[in-house]
């Protein structure tokens, strides 16, 4: 079962960077963006974190906590998010507890064969936890000003 439109993220505890464990509650009373990227230091991952990392202060003062998910591992995370400079904090969903919560596991192909992997996706909650908006195997470009807007026009 995916979390839809409403509903809000299950009870979970994820290890993120910062030595900080991820949990919907950690969001409580703001309103979370969790995007879902493929690979740590892959071009389209890094426009894309970049992008959040350069609009961070309009999502802060937009009263809206942004986290990143992907399947790769806490050291890996770190390095990532010291090179990009990220303002956030990179969960390590190596277990794939919150990509399956999403649904963002999909076949694709690279380079000719199929492989498994994320959907490039974004999941903004409001400040109850509920789902607000889903955004799913979007392109990176813009895509960043549009959930800004979301955010700002969901209470």
């Amino acid at each position: 079962m995916t979390v839809a439109i409403g509903q809000p993220i299950p009870p979970c505890s994820i290890p993120a960077t910062s030595s900080l464990t991820f949990s919907p509650a950690s969001a409580k009373g703001k309103k979370l963006v969790l995007y879902f990227y493929p690979k740590d230091m892959t071009p389209g991952c890094t426009a894309e974190s970049g992008e959040f990392r350069d609009n961070i202060e309009a999502f802060t003062k937009a009263n809206t906590l942004i986290v990143g998910v992907s399947r790769d591992s806490l050291k890996s995370h770190d390095n990532f998010r010291s090179k990009l400079q990220l303002p956030f904090e990179l969960v390590a969903d190596t277990e794939e507890i919150l990509c399956q919560l999403f649904g963002v596991i999909k076949m694709k192909n690279m380079y000719g064969k199929q492989v498994r992997g994320i959907e490039r996706s974004t999941f903004l909650f409001d400040s109850s936890g509920k789902l607000a908006q889903e955004w799913r195997g979007l392109k990176v470009p813009g895509h960043v000003t549009d959930v800004l807007q979301a955010a700002q026009a969901t209470k």
